[in-house]
């Protein structure tokens, strides 16, 4: 399973949710003006990234890299 390159490219596409996540989850908490200018573009580049990464696996899944 771990030596299929997609598996990485998962792991990474991940780690960027879970990037944009904390940073817009970030912002909100501190308020202010990045939250005002980039609150709502935040959560949209999460649910973007999480559409792709979901995408990602669900391909893993259906070449077979899940045995």
């Amino acid at each position: 399973m771990t030596d299929s390159p997609l598996f990485y490219v998962i792991a990474i596409a991940m780690l960027a949710v879970l990037a944009i996540l904390a940073t817009g989850i970030g912002g909100f908490a501190k308020g202010g003006e990045f939250n005002r200018k980039h609150g709502n573009r935040m959560m949209r580049w999460r649910l973007v990234a999480q559409a792709v990464t979901v995408a990602l696996i669900m391909l893993f899944v259906w070449l077979g890299g899940g045995r």
